[in-house]
């Protein structure tokens, strides 16, 4: 379906899947013609600690950038943001997003957000699913021989199938205005 440095037929939709974060942002293509899902390109880009965070914030804006010039997606699917008890690494984690989302605005890619418990939902079936069914169901899914490893580039490739099932819906559509409205 998708070969690597050869562009993909019309009819084929190209989906660039994120995990946002500040030491490892997933990343994750999936091609979706008809019903039909494969993966592309997936990893994870990484930061080094101990660097000053506008370094850190800055090589992963140029790392990302390169994903999309590479990979060219007609979508980008992201991971919204959860908040846990640690508020700092939930901080570092919305500066790595915010950092996705500007990349993604610059490049001209719509972003479609989904929150942790849709993603679970549509790759898994349920909302509750732990890390290990989510990324079992992925390699399922996509049809892969091992689970995309470290998790972020699971979590990465489930966030694009979950946009590769659900856009375009009629639900789908509705959701994402509510979305926008309810952020006014």
């Amino acid at each position: 379906m998708v070969v690597k440095n050869i562009p993909a037929p019309a009819s084929v939709k190209i989906i660039l899947g994120i995990d946002p974060g500040l030491a490892r942002m997933g990343y994750g293509v999936v091609a979706q013609q008809g019903h039909q899902m494969k993966a592309g390109d997936y990893g994870t880009l990484t930061t080094p600690a101990g660097e000053p965070l506008e370094k850190r914030l800055a090589e992963m804006f140029g790392k990302l950038r390169k994903v999309l010039a590479k990979v060219k997606p007609g979508a980008v699917a992201i991971e919204e943001l959860f908040f846990s008890r640690n508020a700092k690494t939930a901080i570092a984690v919305g500066q790595a997003r915010g950092v996705a989302l500007l990349a993604c605005g610059l490049a001209g890619v719509p972003v479609y957000e989904y929150r942790p418990m849709e993603i679970k939902q549509a790759v898994a079936g349920h909302g509750g699913a732990d890390k290990e069914q989510v990324q079992k169901m992925v390699k399922l899914l996509l049809g892969l021989k091992e689970v995309p490893q470290p998790d972020d580039t699971a979590d990465a490739l489930a966030a694009a199938i979950t946009h590769a099932q659900s856009a375009g819906t009629p639900l789908a559509e509705a959701m994402k205005k509510m979305a926008r409205f309810n952020k006014i």
